[in-house]
């Protein structure tokens, strides 16, 4: 850690920003303290200009020399600070992702440098959640976060402040997000009921139904508060990672928050049956792959930190999210592996369907069009490799051209821009760029395979997450239903017909915790939430 002299710009205790390297403000949050300095200290000067202060405007005024001494740093030297302390005992935490800066910033000592790094990979995390592959263009990832439309980008960052305050309220009131780990409620009768229950009558009769809209169900749990009932997953189904899962209870918790207080019910009706709570975590999906910087950036994340959950701007203080609908799906973008390789943001469909307040059936969909996110991916990969090879120096011409590697990627493209011809989503600048491409790279008049290449291979990886884009990521926010509306609501009343004599006894077990006794926390680097049941075991009881 660096140790800085206090600068006259630090104030407040707690921020996280994410800005681009020309200082431009992607997306913010503070706590109240942090906000009133901030207003203290900008507001006075624009009032008396006659101009109403703008909290965005101070925010960028204030971080705006670290973005730029980052930044400078980095162009000069290749490389930046990670964290910094200041005289007044401020700590800076900075993470740069392609062209966008992570900064976390604390003030009053209940965070270190590790928990504020930790606090941004759980804003990655989100982002690459809700957004997927637009993330690896740091061009598109700007327009998503931060749209021309006020009303737009203050949804989204309202959505994305709301998805930290979720995590602060349930790592301070659920012991399962204390440890960061999936607890599953056990009853071995009703569990092994309910799984079989999902497979062969909720699942089979939803796939072969006509009303899917060529939707597949791939993955049908059944949350009890944050905690798992019943999980299945059909046949061809990749493996639901432990972060992700855990992304998604909290993506749930947002939308039907639950009622902490406990139930009417007496606890003698769940000591005379319960069995032990345990903690579950599916086993994760592979991370090791050569994927040039796509993979880099991304270490593994859901180690996660509790922010002050207080809003920022006025604004967003009185902005409400409009009431979900159960029926509308939410795109999220997860981990799948398959036999083509693994894919770490393919899009699906997520359905959440309360049943009762406090228990939720949930749907987790394949949507049609899903082999371009593999294409796209594939792709993807292919010009970060070229692109790192011409960048180290590895130069040639026609020597070059005919090599079957590249020959191959060249048949690749082709045969991708022909079937996204055929699907009436092929982009003209897609087109085009490609075209340029071939000129250079494969005619007699061009330089070849050179590294004049390089802004190309940028352009049309930009040109790709385009597609991406254009095909998935404007569902994000909950748009583009599919499963007719009957099919879920047919669905709905099967599963509640299932569990209705159970639904006291499950709601005042899922609020039982397990006393801690200790537990060392892992590192934020981690990668899995435990290796087994059994360690678990050892920790609690």
């Amino acid at each position: 850690m660096i140790r800085l002299f206090k600068p006259t710009l630090l104030v407040g205790m707690k921020c996280l920003l994410v800005a681009t390297e020309s200082a431009e403000v992607l997306f913010y949050w503070t706590d109240r303290e942090f906000e009133q300095n901030i207003k203290k200290q900008y507001g006075t000067s624009q009032e008396e200009s006659g101009r109403p202060p703008a909290f965005a405007d101070s925010i960028n005024t204030l971080f705006a020399p670290i973005i730029i001494s980052c930044s400078t740093m980095i162009d000069r030297l290749g490389d930046g600070y990670t964290s910094f302390s200041t005289e007044n005992g401020h700590i800076y935490a900075l993470h740069q992702f392609e062209e966008c800066l992570y900064i976390a910033v604390n003030g009053d000592g209940e965070e270190t440098d590790e928990d504020l790094k930790r606090k941004i990979f759980v804003m990655k995390k989100f982002t690459e959640i809700l957004f997927g592959m637009v993330t690896l263009s740091s061009s598109l990832l700007r327009k998503e976060l931060r749209p021309p439309d006020t009303e737009q980008r203050n949804r989204i960052w309202k959505k994305l402040q709301r998805l930290l305050e979720t995590y602060s309220r349930l790592r301070e009131q659920d012991q399962s997000f204390l440890v960061e780990a999936v607890e599953r409620l056990i009853h071995p009768t009703l569990c092994e009921q309910c799984i079989e229950f999902l497979e062969r009558r909720l699942v089979q009769q939803m796939n072969s139904s006509g009303e899917r809209a060529g939707e597949e169900v791939l993955h049908a749990f059944i949350l009890v508060h944050t905690k798992l009932l019943a999980f299945y997953s059909s046949r061809n189904a990749s493996t639901l990672s432990s972060s992700d899962l855990l992304a998604l209870i909290i993506i749930i918790q947002d939308l039907y928050p639950s009622n902490l207080e406990l139930d009417e019910t007496p606890s003698e009706e769940v000591d005379s049956i319960s069995a032990p709570d345990i903690f579950y975590t599916p086993e994760p999906s592979p991370i090791e792959r050569d994927s040039g910087h796509l993979s880099s950036d991304s270490p593994p994340v859901f180690q996660f930190v509790d922010p002050d959950v207080q809003m920022a701007e006025d604004s967003l203080q009185t902005l409400q999210l409009p009431v979900s609908d159960p029926m509308t799906p939410t795109r999220v973008f997860l981990e799948a592996t398959f036999k083509e390789g693994f894919f770490p943001m393919m899009p699906h469909s997520m359905y959440c369907l309360p049943l009762w307040p406090g228990i939720t059936l949930v749907l987790l969909t394949k949507i049609p069009n899903s082999q371009v996110a593999m294409s796209v991916y594939g792709l993807l990969e292919a010009f970060t490799k070229l692109e790192k090879r011409l960048s180290e120096g590895l130069e040639g011409t026609a020597a070059l051209r005919n090599q079957s590697p590249i020959q191959e990627l060249r048949t690749r493209v082709d045969r991708f821009i022909r079937m996204l011809a055929s699907m009436d989503i092929l982009t003209s600048q897609l087109q085009n760029t490609w075209s340029e491409f071939k000129n250079k790279a494969f005619t007699r008049s061009g330089p070849g395979i050179t590294k004049a290449l390089v802004p190309s291979c940028r352009s049309i990886k930009t040109q790709l997450c385009g597609v991406y884009q254009q095909c998935f990521a404007a569902a994000c926010m909950g748009t583009n239903q599919r499963l007719s509306t009957t099919l879920q609501e047919r669905a709905l009343n099967m599963v509640q017909e299932k569990l209705m004599d159970w639904k006291d006894f499950l709601l005042v077990k899922s609020k039982r915790n397990i006393t801690m006794v200790s537990y060392p926390f892992f590192q934020w680097q981690c990668v899995a939430v435990y290796e087994s049941i059994s360690s678990i075991d050892q920790c609690v009881h």
